[in-house]
């Protein structure tokens, strides 16, 4: 087997795997004929992402077998760029000044960039939108944001347009609220029929085990826990009798974790209706509902939260700003529904 000069030779020319390679895994063979150019680990992604052929055939399979003399290439990507580019995406846009915008994010869209999410984000939206006018205070793939929503949560978000708003609304969502300058509630579909009515969750945030992305209740003591509090109040309750299947729940937080909501939600035994990550035990009890309301559940595709009010003080005029959404299509289909159940 003759090595390639670099990761360019690997995009234009094949290898040949020599009789020796009989037997070995394809990502293997590959991560020894590109070290050190190429790790294992990328080896593999570029295998999963179909841009590696033996002979004829796209192999996605890491695990492959060789059996020797076939002729296996490369084709390496373009390399992504390193800032966001402008995308024409519809901004749903609530008010607009020199300092700043606020907008109704749908749910769906990606805030800013990152792993698996290059393209086609919030960001991508506003450098369209707003051209060079965003604060760079928040780094050169987060330009204007001072706080976020999840991808699959809906409502209203501010972002700065000048680094003196972005420094002042940045403070004001770092202090959450406490000086009364800033306001911010979320409207959730939760299972069952959370008692008190209304309640404060003191409960700290970690890691879920290995994944990153997740998060849970854990001990105080442990060195990932971040103080957490969310105060929510029952809103509506839906289903014939008490205790009610699932209710409506307005959430006020006094820090701002990630998944803070959906975690300290689930935590008290009343997760988020169709969450992916924190709803899994609950999801059979979508077939007790009536069917149109579990017709509905089944299509949402995204835990119901959506962030109904936001309030600030503006940080050029120093102006009250309040800003509130109503529900999106989608979950008040799901309120309708729930809201004809006797």
């Amino acid at each position: 087997m003759d090595a390639p000069d670099s990761q360019a030779d690997a995009a234009r020319k094949p290898l040949t795997a020599g009789a020796e390679a009989a037997g070995q895994r394809l990502d293997q063979w590959l991560a020894a004929a590109f070290a050190p150019d190429l790790s294992r680990s990328r080896v593999q992604t570029l295998i999963r992402n179909g841009c590696v052929t033996v002979g004829e055939n796209t192999v996605r399979e890491p695990k492959y077998r060789l059996s020797g003399g076939e002729e296996i290439a490369i084709e390496l990507p373009e390399p992504e760029p390193a800032e966001p580019e402008a995308e024409a995406i519809p901004l749903s846009v609530l008010y607009e000044d020199a300092h700043l915008i606020v907008i109704d994010k749908p749910a769906g869209l990606v805030v800013h960039p990152g792993a698996g999410n290059p393209t086609g984000t919030l960001v991508n939206a506003l450098i369209h939108h707003c051209g060079d006018t965003l604060s760079g205070i928040g780094g050169v793939k987060r330009p204007g944001i001072v706080h976020r929503l999840d991808k699959d949560t809906s409502g209203v978000m501010v972002v700065a347009k000048t680094d003196t708003a972005h420094r002042g609304l940045s403070d004001a969502f770092a202090d959450h609220g406490r000086d009364g300058n800033l306001e911010r509630a979320y409207w959730a579909f939760v299972w069952g029929d959370p008692e008190p009515a209304t309640g404060r969750i003191d409960a700290p945030l970690g890691r879920a085990g290995a994944d990153r992305t997740l998060r849970a209740v854990v001990p105080v003591g442990r060195t990932d826990a971040r103080h957490a509090v969310t105060r929510y109040k029952v809103l509506e309750r839906f289903g014939a009798g008490r205790p009610a299947m699932v209710s409506l729940v307005e959430c006020r937080l006094e820090t701002g974790r990630t998944h803070q909501i959906r975690v300290h939600m689930g935590h008290i035994g009343h997760p988020l209706i169709a969450d992916p990550a924190y709803g899994r035990a609950f999801a059979t009890k979508v077939n007790k509902l009536p069917p149109q309301a579990a017709a509905i559940v089944k299509r949402l595709g995204r835990q119901a939260l959506h962030a109904a009010l936001l309030s600030f003080r503006h940080p050029g005029t120093d102006e009250h700003m309040r800003f509130e959404t109503p529900l999106p299509a989608d979950l008040r289909e799901l309120r309708d529904a729930l809201a004809s159940w006797t």
